[in-house]
């Protein structure tokens, strides 16, 4: 074979590649040549995986879903490429606060998270510094973080201290 074929396999088959992993973990369509129900089969098994991990990462947030946590994340997680699991879940907790489907259980987890760690949805988290920072809870409740430790803010304020 000559370097210029073996080339456009190299690239073909790098195609191939990239097009069947789109379709197991992001909801791509199967690719030509390739079994519908067998890669079906894996992107599930993929799924439950994540779903496992993720429950690992967040467990106050899997348990509160109880008997339900595996089909919500799979649900939620059908076309989205995995991107770990602290950012899958806190994407998941999030996603339930805004639309008011976090479960009580759950708020303590995500706010603690959001404590510990600087995360704005689109780079990786990191964690804070050892500054405090305040922050409101998905209920509207404020904490303030230190260290990754939450307390409560004062109850007679909703200000975050030195805004005025």
């Amino acid at each position: 074979m000559s370097g210029n074929a073996l080339g456009d396999a190299r690239q073909r088959l790098a195609a191939k590649q990239t097009a069947l992993a789109a379709a197991l973990v992001a909801g791509a369509p199967t690719p030509d040549g390739f079994d519908e129900r067998r890669v079906a089969i894996a992107r599930s098994a993929l799924l439950n995986k994540r779903a496992g991990e993720v429950a690992h990462t967040w467990p106050a947030l899997a348990a509160s879903l109880g008997p339900q946590w595996r089909t919500i994340f799979r649900g939620w997680a059908a076309g989205r490429p995995p991107r770990g699991s602290l950012r899958d879940g806190f994407d998941l907790a999030r996603e339930l606060a805004v639309t008011r489907r976090l479960p009580e259980a759950a708020v303590a987890e995500l706010a603690e998270r959001e404590g510990h760690f600087y995360y704005d949805g689109i780079r990786p988290p990191r964690h804070r510094r050892w500054t405090p920072s305040f922050v409101r809870t998905p209920l509207g409740r404020l904490r303030v973080q230190l260290m990754s430790r939450a307390m409560p803010a004062s109850a007679a304020s909703d200000e975050v201290p030195g805004t005025k």
